[in-house]
């Protein structure tokens, strides 16, 4: 592993030099690229002068209680080794998660779809209900949310909701967070008090940026029409809303939160460019699904992973077989626990495979 860590430390000096480089500072891609890889090795790095130096430190320790004829140093070193040998293990475990390859998705803004699924109306609340408990983790997470389109539901909720979560490993984060939720309670429209169960489809995209994919104007269809939601006065009376249409693929983004044109083509625009970027991550995401037994995420939109059960104040997450009972924390946003619980499921997926840098 020291081999793997030396020549990882060697490519930090280089980034390190590149970035001031006069080819960097004169090629935006690149100088973000070199940047992203350095925020990306320093934790590596960090660990491994930690792990030379344990090791440096061991070998000392070891040395004196082997050669040293003195009684207090050889108790001294003694102790020093029942501190550093059990440290030593632990970062054994920590560097073999840190030279996992890491999703380059991870690091960038999201673009989230909520949409109401089987359920009629508390399916639409439903999915108000997962918009809050999102809005509300993002927040504790000091990430910023802004609406991009509503369809409001006919008995509170929504239809259809998408937002754009902006701040540090968004996607990373809520990537897990793709697939079907299901909800079983009594809705408020049940007179009999029967528990139903309904269901809301999330979908997370990496926001792409320009330097990710490059669309042509030529290629984009552009359609004006007055917004249905919030607006204030100008809510049908003026047609700032925007529906574009990416003409090769059929994809098609619309955005009617802002009262300016200019802004929703601007919003709508970045979920087009997501989502035809998008289509490529699925494909590979599926092509992987198919070299692994239990992919926490693998890409079907309409697998169940998540149900939330009111009666029991139960939250059962499928794909890992993990069960909380804290229901309502859960409703307010408190979702780290899920979250983490999956990327160390994947974790332990990529190193059974021995998918890490070592190999």
């Amino acid at each position: 592993m020291l081999d793997k860590l030396k020549a990882i430390h060697e490519r930090f000096l280089e980034v390190e030099q590149l970035i001031s480089s006069p080819d960097a500072m004169n090629d935006m891609k690149l100088y973000v690229q070199l940047n992203k890889e350095y925020k990306d090795l320093t934790p590596i790095i960090r660990a491994y002068k930690e792990y030379k130096d344990l090791i440096d430190n061991i070998e000392e320790a070891k040395q004196i209680t082997s050669i040293s004829d003195d009684a207090e140093m050889k108790e001294m070193a003694k102790m020093e080794l029942e501190e550093h040998l059990p440290r030593k293990e632990e970062l054994d475990e920590e560097i073999k998660i840190l030279l996992i390859p890491k999703d380059p998705e991870d690091s960038k803004n999201a673009v989230m779809e909520i949409r109401a699924g089987t359920g009629g109306d508390e399916a639409s609340i439903f999915a108000g209900d997962l918009y809050r408990m999102y809005s509300a983790f993002a927040s504790s997470k000091g990430w910023k949310t802004e609406l991009v389109d509503v369809a409001e539901g006919t008995s509170g909720g929504y239809k259809e909701i998408i937002l754009n979560v902006n701040g540090e490993d968004v996607y990373g984060q809520l990537k897990f967070e793709s697939g079907v939720h299901r909800v079983q309670r009594v809705p408020q429209t049940e007179t009999q008090g029967r528990v139903h169960t309904s269901a809301a489809t999330v979908i997370v995209l990496p926001e792409a940026e320009e330097f990710d994919i490059e669309l042509n104007p030529s290629d984009i269809r552009k359609d004006t029409y007055c917004s249905s939601g919030p607006g204030g006065q100008s809510v049908n009376t003026t047609y700032s809303a925007v529906r574009l249409t990416h003409i090769p693929t059929g994809v098609v983004a619309q955005c009617q939160d802002q009262k300016s044109q200019h802004k929703n083509y601007d919003k709508a625009l970045k979920v087009l460019r997501s989502r035809i970027y998008e289509i490529e991550l699925q494909r590979k995401l599926e092509e992987d699904a198919k070299h692994r037994k239990t992919m926490v995420s693998s890409g079907d939109r309409s697998a169940k992973i998540r149900t939330y059960n009111y009666p029991q104040g139960r939250v059962t997450e499928h794909r890992i077989g993990l069960t909380k009972y804290n229901l309502q924390s859960t409703m307010s946003g408190d979702i780290q626990d899920f979250i983490d619980e999956l990327h160390i499921a994947e974790n332990a997926e990529k190193l059974k495979e021995g998918t890490t840098s070592e190999n």
